[in-house]
This record gives structure tokens, sequence and C-alpha cells, in this order.
């Protein structure tokens, strides 16, 4: 069982940054593979970025890909999601997921623990 927190949410205006951080707490957690995931009203759950928590390797969904950065710390047991440059079609509720595998997964139904999620929102 794995608890995942997301925070760092807000209101931006167009070309700056955001920084969200998912807290992930439970046991084995090397064993899982982390992801983000962005939903915007009457639209379906889309993969945003994925990393392996033991190795660190990274994909990311073609839309943010120079954008966004994701990063882990085994330490603090976190995983951020560093966002640059953006624009008002990243507005959505975005959520933290977690499954236990290594194999890298983008779609939803794929994972099996969420976050609550965390809005954002870019102005134009």
């Amino acid at each position: 069982q794995v608890q995942l927190a997301e925070s760092g949410g807000g209101l931006v205006q167009a070309g700056r940054s955001l920084r969200l951080s998912c807290a992930a707490s439970g046991r084995d957690l090397n064993t899982y593979r982390m992801a983000w995931f962005r939903q915007a009203p009457g639209q379906e759950r889309e993969f945003v970025a994925g990393i392996s928590w033991s190795g660190g390797t990274t994909h990311y969904a073609d839309s943010v890909k120079g954008r966004f950065t994701l990063s882990r710390d085994m330490a603090k047991n976190t995983v951020d999601l560093q966002m640059n440059s953006l624009q008002p079609e990243d507005t959505a509720v975005y959520y933290c997921a977690a499954y236990r595998g290594s194999r890298l997964r983008i779609t939803a139904p794929m994972y099996d623990f969420w976050g609550q999620g965390t809005q954002v929102t870019v102005s134009s």
C-alpha cells in the first residue's frame, strides 16, 4: 500500500513556472514506478511524466518534453515535477500515481495508487 499527497499547484501566468511535489509513504517504495498525470475538464486523464523510483529513468509526454522535468528524492520520498514555460493548455488537475512494477506505463488504469490531485491554472 502506498499513500500519495500532492502539493504545489496554483494560478500562474503563461510563461511562468510551478513546481509540484508528491510525497509518498509506504513500504518498499523502491519497487514502484511513479508518474504524474493530468486531467482537464471534459478530457481523459493523460500521462505527463514517469520515473522509476530505484533507477531514476524518466519519460515524458511529447507535449511537455523540454519544458517539464521530473525528479525524485529518495531521502525525502518525494517525486517533484518542475514545470517551466507553462501555457494555458497545461491547465488541469495534476495527479501523482504509482504502481508496483518496473515497466513504463502511460495509461491511467495501469496505476494502482493515486493522490488527491492539485489544480494548476495557467492564464494567458
